[in-house]
């Protein structure tokens, strides 16, 4: 069995790392680089670095601090936010990302993901998807959740691994900052319906619901934002609570 990954989310705005509840009411929670560098100390299995504001704004991500940020990692780094061309993907990979996650581009010009998977391979790929549930229905956002568009999510999610995508990075916007759980059903279904990964996003608040996440939600992969920045859990700490578990993870 494949290990489960544990992965801290940076949102930076401005250079410094942020966190809201669904998606709003966004606070600054400490330096970018600062906070990379000691996730990587703590035995994170990877990075996830989200320029939030960038696809909002019409600008490229900071190509400047993902430099910084990468020089303190020894661990996979994803970078995300204002990616719309391969000259993107080529400057952000140069500067030091692993992997580029496209959300709001993806919808807006979906061959975008064929070409990056032709052109650097779908392990490079990860397309993040910001959704919401409303009337049972599961509806894709862009542009940092502020605009609904008419793609569904578990749709768009096949349609994102059959053009290349190497993983799935899914947001419920329902669930995300307010400590609740994760939304393990829409995961499960999600991760049964796909072959690639499934990275879960959105609502962690406790160590019991990364082991939901993983056994009822069927992901592959946990991110978290303000449960680590806030330091109500380590990520030593989630570990070996996740292996007494059960759970395989890399210690």
């Amino acid at each position: 069995m494949l290990a489960k990954r544990i992965i801290p989310c940076l949102d930076v705005r401005n250079g410094m790392t942020v966190k809201g509840v669904n998606f709003v009411n966004i606070q600054e929670v400490g330096d970018a680089v600062e906070l990379g560098a000691e996730y990587a100390r703590q035995g994170a299995d990877e990075l996830v670095f989200l320029d939030i504001t960038a696809s909002h704004e019409g600008r490229k991500t900071f190509v400047e601090l993902v430099k910084r940020i990468a020089r303190n990692l020894n661990i996979p780094f994803t970078v995300g936010g204002g990616i719309s061309e391969l000259k993107d993907i080529e400057a952000l990979l140069s500067a030091g990302a692993d992997k580029v996650s496209i959300n709001s581009a993806a919808i807006k010009k979906p061959d975008l993901i064929d070409q990056i998977a032709k052109n650097f391979g779908s392990q490079f790929v990860v397309v993040a998807i910001d959704a919401k549930e409303e009337n049972n229905k599961w509806t894709a956002y862009i542009n940092g959740g502020r605009i609904p568009t008419d793609k569904e999510l578990f749709s768009w999610a096949k349609e994102a691994e059959q053009r290349g995508a190497g993983e799935i990075l899914f947001t419920s916007m329902n669930h995300d900052g307010t400590k609740n759980g994760f939304a393990c059903e829409a995961l499960a279904r999600m991760s049964e319906s796909l072959s690639i990964p499934v990275i879960a996003s959105g609502g962690a608040g406790t160590m019991e619901h990364f082991a939901e996440v993983f056994s009822k939600g069927k992901a592959d992969a946990g991110l978290a934002a303000s449960i680590f920045h806030y330091k109500e859990i380590s990520v030593p700490q989630l570990k070996e609570y996740l292996r007494n578990k059960g759970v395989s993870v890399r210690i």
